[in-house]
């Protein structure tokens, strides 16, 4: 099982490293500038010490100094500053370009892949850590990558360049550096190897603590209401050990790279030192090419430093962008249909259909039903019966496990999901409001509607006269979540869209249930006005509403146990008429 779990990271490491690069290489042209920039910079760079060390030779003794030619190497010094400067410039620039625009394709992807994702997906995950994933893991990818290019281009030019120019000069201390080097390379790869699996665990935690604070953030209220602030608090306070430790942890494995390969970088400078003097004593080379050799060697050990930090980051940034790549590889919805859905009737029509949230736990089994064009369909039942799970289904929100629905006699698989939704206008019993303005949130729906059809709509879901009581009326702008609104204002604007829309069948989920009794008896005579000649499915508690359905379902652990019309089920005397008499004996 070891062996299957560790294949398993190996696998997910290793796709993670080739999605990264498929995002990478969309900006190849950005990476080669980038690559050259690094090349020429350090060549400038490397020239200096040559300059340095020509200008020292040029200092024989005392009174003996051939001045024109220390000027001369002392303007090659500046020319070869200004143009490293300036190379490293455009570097920078290219690697900002294509950091920012790897993080803004992932973000992109990322987003795009949550409106793909299936809804078992989604309700099987924290919100918080999805949001956790597109903005923290991606802001610390974007961080580690601009880092990563920035410092590991140039350092490993610079470790190339100097180690071939230090060969050129002299092969027997150039020898002497790498032999010394090795060590400072497996150290750096144990301790790297080690820190990943951290940062890996950090990003989960963070991720659950991005969850917890928004779970806890949304419910305020009820938080509060219930005097849950203590457990509340001690369960942030645990997650946030957790990632305190975590973290410091991370950070104390990461953190002995850089003196590791310091004390690793003194010996190889001690080493080119005494073996250069040595080599200077003999004759074997000049003053200036030992000052010219402790330049190089001085280059040669600070980008092992820099790679060193560069790592750290880059395991980080490879951490968190597997989180990410996790979630875009998730696997979307079925395929989708490739019929559009025009002019639905509502000839619904349920056959043998099976139904599970979860596998091992049945909901609904072998249902059938049979809806005519324009009738009202009333839905009851105890709590967790299925009349959400019917709901569901007609939406195409899950899919059915087995046996079919169908529309216009046709298997709503065979539909687009976008032209079956639009042919529904849906109130659910939650309402959901955008930051906006009220006519925004109105027309979210129907985004070109005009402003005098915005306001019928109002005045037929009775929403028109506490907007214009509001201070921009219309172009007020409403808080997150519907921020300012009562329950029931909020409920209103979502049965104003319905309005708007017009749509050809209608699902009411308790539509008028945080409305006062004088509203919801006009919003029901108004409702009946727009459900004449629309199938439109009804859940209700308050059986008082559905009198007038022309078909109720009354279900039981995911079965219709009886069907019918009001007083057909009143006079069988039962599910029915038990649940009707306990709201009104």
């Amino acid at each position: 099982m070891a062996v299957n779990k560790t294949e398993s990271k190996k696998y997910r490491n290793r796709k993670t490293k080739q999605m990264l690069l498929s995002y990478i290489s969309r900006y190849w042209w950005c990476l080669i500038i980038s690559l050259l920039c690094a090349v020429v910079s350090v060549a400038f760079s490397l020239l200096i010490p040559v300059f340095t060390g020509n200008a020292v030779d040029a200092i024989v003794t005392k009174g003996n100094v051939d001045f024109e030619e220390v000027m001369n190497n002392v303007h090659s010094i500046a020319g070869s500053l200004v143009c490293a400067f300036w190379v490293q410039w455009i570097m920078n620039c290219m690697n900002n370009r294509l950091t920012y625009f790897v993080a803004r394709d992932i973000r992109n992807d990322a987003f795009q892949k949550l409106k793909k994702l299936p809804f078992s997906y989604l309700d099987s995950h924290a919100a918080g850590d999805l949001v956790s994933r597109m903005i923290a893991d991606v802001e610390q990818l974007s961080e580690g990558l601009l880092l990563g290019f920035t410092q590991l281009f140039t350092g490993v030019a610079t470790i190339i360049g100097t180690l071939v120019i230090m060969l050129r000069v002299h092969a027997g201390i150039a020898l002497v550096v790498i032999l010394i080097t090795p060590v400072s390379l497996f150290t750096a790869a144990y301790i790297a190897k080690k820190t990943f699996h951290l940062f890996m665990r950090q990003s989960e935690i963070r991720g659950e603590q991005t969850a917890f604070v928004n779970e806890m953030i949304g419910g305020q209220k009820v938080v509060r209401a219930y005097g849950y602030e203590t457990e509340a608090q001690e369960r942030f306070d645990e997650i946030n050990d957790r990632l305190e430790a975590s973290t410091r942890s991370a950070t104390f494995f990461s953190s002995l790279v850089n003196p590791v390969t310091r004390f690793v970088n003194a010996l190889v400078y001690m080493g080119v030192g005494l073996s250069g003097a040595y080599f200077a004593v003999q004759g074997a080379i000049s003053v200036g090419q030992l000052s010219c050799f402790l330049s190089y060697a001085n280059q040669y050990t600070k980008p092992f430093n820099e790679i060193s930090g560069v790592i750290t980051e880059l395991q980080n940034a490879f951490a968190c962008a597997g989180r990410v790549f996790e979630l875009i590889g998730e696997e979307e919805e079925s395929a989708d249909g490739t019929k559009a859905l025009q002019d639905a009737k509502g000839n619904l029509r349920f056959s043998h259909v099976d139904f599970s949230y979860q596998k091992e736990k049945e909901l609904i089994k072998d249902l059938n039903l049979e809806v005519k064009p324009g009738w009202r369909v009333a839905i009851v039942g105890p709590t967790g019966c299925g009349k959400t799970t019917l709901i569901n289904l007609l939406m195409r929100f899950y899919d059915v496990d087995q046996g079919g629905i169908y529309l216009e006699e046709e298997n709503i698989r065979m539909y687009t999901r976008h032209s079956l939704r639009a042919a529904y206008g849906m109130v659910l019993q939650e309402s959901w409001i955008r930051q906006g303005t009220v006519r925004e949130n109105i027309a979210f729906g129907k985004t070109d509607a005009t402003p005098e059809e915005i306001k019928q709509a109002a005045k037929a879901a009775y929403a028109d006269n506490f907007i214009n009581q509001l201070p921009d009326g219309y172009d007020t702008v409403i808080g997150e979540d519907g921020a300012g609104l009562s329950q029931g204002q909020k409920q209103l604007l979502m049965i104003a869209r319905i309005f708007l829309l017009k749509p050809s069948m209608l699902i009411l989920d308790e539509a008028t249930s945080s409305v006062d009794t004088r509203t919801e008896m006009k919003i029901q005579s108004a409702f009946a006005k727009l459900m004449k000649g629309r199938t439109s499915f009804i859940v209700a508690h308050r059986l008082s509403t559905i009198r007038e359905a022309d078909l109720i379902l009354v279900m039981k652990d995911g079965t219709i146990i009886e069907q019918g019309r009001h007083e057909e089920l009143l006079a069988g005397k039962g599910a029915y008429f038990t649940l009707y008499n306990s709201q009104f004996s």
